[in-house]
């Protein structure tokens, strides 16, 4: 059996509106899962907070959710 990519689990719990609004962004966004929805909206939050930091030169297009990479850091792989 190999290993898990990601080994950590994370139990959030959501109000309606919450679920409907990551709901509403997964499927605007064609996202594969919930899962990837939440990931890809961490990211962003982390990045918009400076908390995750941005290779230089990285390209606005690097940033969709099925390229080969995100500024530099790893893709969800849902």
């Amino acid at each position: 059996m190999s290993a898990l990519e990601r080994p950590e689990r994370l139990q959030i719990m959501l109000s309606l509106e919450e679920l409907q609004a990551l709901e509403d962004f997964r499927f605007e966004k064609r996202m594969p899962s919930r899962a990837a929805a939440v990931r890809e909206l961490l990211r962003r939050g982390l990045l918009s907070g400076g908390f995750l930091k941005v290779a230089a030169g990285t390209k606005s297009q690097d940033f969709g959710v099925i390229s080969n990479g995100a500024a530099g850091l790893p893709q969800d792989d849902a």
